[in-house]
């Protein structure tokens, strides 16, 4: 019942004092405010960047390695790019062979992409990505159709000239007409689309599917030199259930080495990266954002720190004698302590919630308007009113210590 009675006075004191000084009180808050806003905002922006990244990296697969030219690398400086710029590109046989004597892999697939412009009846769409699968890509790599369907081994096998089309490319050049059965010309030649992908929107990692226009392999070696060393194609090797990453690297690597008949101590001509290489690339980058963030709002929290401190100093000294009065009356230092301490972590979370009301509104605003979905997490709203709270535990501690010591007699003597 103390704790309560407490609880209750300290809220109307803290109540009146913002209703008294109404402009006072708001520039105070102004810096908690602020300081909530840009550190809460940074993090809600970064997390919600980093959400749409893992999900595109997951989407590739965390069992899924990628035979390739040249290793991944985030953020390092010794990359000898002069050394691998002569290693050669990954090949269709080079695929086949892994198919063939892989006994830890579940699906392998090829892929090989360029920019193109597609036409439709006097329309253009400008650089699409035009992408040469093999015919399990599918068993490799997600492949979300809306529309129609994937190629049929006879088509992939025999080179057929069919494909599969991103949204956005069937939007500009197809209008309102359905996709499935339309031809489009890219290369000179003539395209059957027999499916759609289903609408992506912006990938933040890599290219969206939706400026795609996905081929056989076998048809796209028409018009694309496959044996060339500058076509940035890949193999991509999914695991069997229960087998780990280093061990069907392990067995991709003594494949490749036999296939390209490397001596036993030349150095290995391709990579074989994994998608946790980009993973933890992206943590020591989102790591670093997060404590820039954190050093651009930490200098408002601390202006706000010290504006709560101020108002605090101001409201012992307007109720020094309402102090001496309750100290004569038997109140208990502890009991003005907690009652100053309490005030002071009122205003400074009054100050949080405004900054987190201004951040959801903004994540509102940004999702409607632009193609990024932006949320306000819980884990961010409870940072933002923890560091509140400690701002106004730490800036009241002071003011609450010396309102609590004051002598009752000279408190009561005091005229201000």
């Amino acid at each position: 019942m103390l704790f309560l009675r407490l609880f209750r006075e300290s809220y109307l004191f803290a109540v009146r004092a913002i209703a008294v000084n109404k402009v006072r009180t708001l520039l105070s808050l102004l810096g908690i405010t602020i300081g909530i806003f840009s550190v809460i905002s940074v993090l809600t922006v970064f997390d919600s960047i980093e959400s749409n990244l893992r999900k595109s990296i997951e989407s590739l697969g965390s069992n899924v390695l990628f035979v390739q030219k040249w290793p991944w690398a985030m953020g390092d400086t010794d990359y000898p790019w002069w050394k691998y710029m002569k290693r050669p590109e990954t090949r269709v046989q080079e695929m086949e062979e892994i198919q063939k004597r892989s006994n830890l892999s579940d699906a392998v697939g090829y892929y090989v992409a360029t920019n193109k412009n597609i036409k439709y009846k006097g329309l253009t769409y400008e650089n699409a990505a035009i992408v040469a699968v093999s015919h399990d890509y599918n068993k490799v790599d997600a492949v979300d159709i809306d529309e129609g369907r994937y190629f049929t081994e006879s088509e992939s096998q025999g080179g057929r000239p069919v494909g599969v089309i991103g949204d956005e490319v069937a939007q500009k050049l197809l209008e309102n007409k359905d996709p499935i059965g339309q031809q489009v010309v890219v290369f000179g030649r003539k395209v059957e689309i027999i499916g759609k992908f289903k609408k992506v929107g912006n990938n933040t990692f890599g290219q969206s599917n939706d400026s795609w226009l996905m081929v056989p392999v076998n048809f796209g070696r028409n018009f694309l030199d496959l044996n060339s060393d500058n076509i940035g194609s890949s193999i991509m090797v999914r695991g069997k259930r229960n087998v780990t990453n280093d061990e069907l690297r392990d067995e991709l690597t003594g494949i490749m080495r036999s296939v390209r008949k490397l001596k036993p101590m030349t150095e290995d001509n391709f990579a074989i990266n994994e998608t946790s290489i980009i993973s933890k690339g992206f943590d020591q980058v989102f790591g670093v954002i997060a404590i820039v963030g954190w050093i651009v709002g930490g200098f408002s929290l601390l202006v706000g720190g010290f504006g709560i401190a101020n108002i605090m100093f101001v409201s012992v000294k307007e109720r020094t004698v309402q102090i001496g009065i309750q100290k004569s009356l038997g109140a208990r230092n502890s009991f003005i302590l907690q009652q100053f301490l309490f005030e002071a972590i009122f205003l400074s979370l009054l100050g949080g919630i405004l900054g987190l009301l201004i951040i959801y509104g903004g994540t509102v605003l940004v999702s409607k308007l632009a193609d990024m979905d932006l949320v306000l997490s819980a884990k961010n709203i409870i940072i933002g009113l923890s560091v509140s709270g400690v701002i106004g535990l730490v800036s009241g501690l002071f003011p609450a210590w010396a309102a609590s010591r004051l002598d009752p007699v000279e408190a009561m003597r005091s005229t201000f």
